[in-house]
């Protein structure tokens, strides 16, 4: 079987990876498609670091702003979505170019994971959402530890879609789970910095830049929009800003937060991406965007 050439750019928040992605697609006629769990969502500009339409600099981006918030929307949904894109855009002579940091979804689409196919049971959701973190991630550890040692324990999204798994077809998710062949000839491309100082002051610029363009005001919209919506109280960048709101902690306690969280973020993206030896990976502060640029042009000649 012919694989079909796709290209990854993987790494942390605040790496570069939508610049580098826009570099590459412009040098081998591409289309990036984002694989980002919340630029999905509509709405969620500002706070999921979504790049606006000028900054995309007339390359199409695909799989951003496709859901509203209030839309069930799973890494399965998304990898049914990205494959036919993929090939939408090779049929077009174009290169798929995948960039983003959700770790799940490049997994499941280009790796040799596969999801187990489960509808939403709303009945049990909402049974579950009146729990705290804390007891429906003991619930997990109990039912099943792999998968439980994969998601952040105040993960309350993830986590209830592991246990309506676990629940639904009677037997552990890490066990669901099939082990499948790429149809994909990847090549995977890393971004992140051996000197984590200098990725976290990048992570803090970018939270600053977030407010100074108008994070604070997004948010509040959303929240009065939708409450507490649960893609909205999962999501860094809007869950760190609703005690502030709700007047429970001060502004710059709430931006620190929101700092911290995101290098926490950071740090899991790395081990989840780390563990894939696939990846071609490049020093950001050492090496220069046009020496990535021209290492992925050459594994196309």
């Amino acid at each position: 079987m012919i694989k079909q050439k796709v290209i990854a750019i993987t790494g942390p928040s605040s790496s570069g990876k939508t610049k580098l992605a826009i570099e590459t697609a412009k040098a081998l006629n591409g289309e990036i498609i984002s694989v980002d769990s919340r630029q999905i969502y509509k709405e969620l500009d500002i706070g999921s670091a979504k790049p606006a339409l000028e900054e995309r600099e007339g390359i199409v981006h695909h799989l951003i702003d496709v859901v509203n918030v209030t839309d069930e929307y799973t890494a399965a949904d998304f990898c049914d979505a990205a494959s036919y894109i993929i090939n939408d855009i090779i049929r077009r002579g174009k290169m798929p170019i995948l960039a983003g940091g959700t770790g799940l979804y490049f997994r499941i689409l280009l790796q040799d994971f596969d999801l187990p196919r489960v509808a939403p049971d709303k009945k049990l959701r909402e049974e579950l959402e009146q729990k705290t973190s804390t007891e429906l991630y003991d619930m997990l550890l109990s039912l099943d530890y792999d998968a439980a040692q994969k998601i952040h324990f105040n993960n309350k999204v993830k986590i209830i879609r592991a246990l309506e798994v676990c629940k639904t077809l009677g037997i552990p998710m890490s066990r669901a789970r099939k082990k499948k062949e790429s149809k994909y000839q990847t090549l995977w491309v890393g971004l992140n910095s051996q000197n984590r100082d200098f990725l976290y002051d990048r992570i803090n610029n970018r939270v600053e830049i977030m407010f100074e363009k108008g994070l604070m005001k997004e948010a509040e919209n959303l929240f009065n929009k939708y409450g507490k919506n649960k893609i909205l109280m999962s999501t860094i960048g809007y869950q760190e800003i609703f005690p502030y709101l709700n007047g429970d902690i001060t502004f710059e306690t709430a931006k620190e937060l929101l700092k911290k969280n995101t290098r926490r973020y950071a740090k899991r993206q790395i081990s989840w991406f780390k563990s894939n030896e696939d990846v071609h990976w490049f020093d950001i502060e050492k090496e220069s965007f046009e020496k990535i640029l021209d290492f992925i042009i050459g594994k196309q000649i």
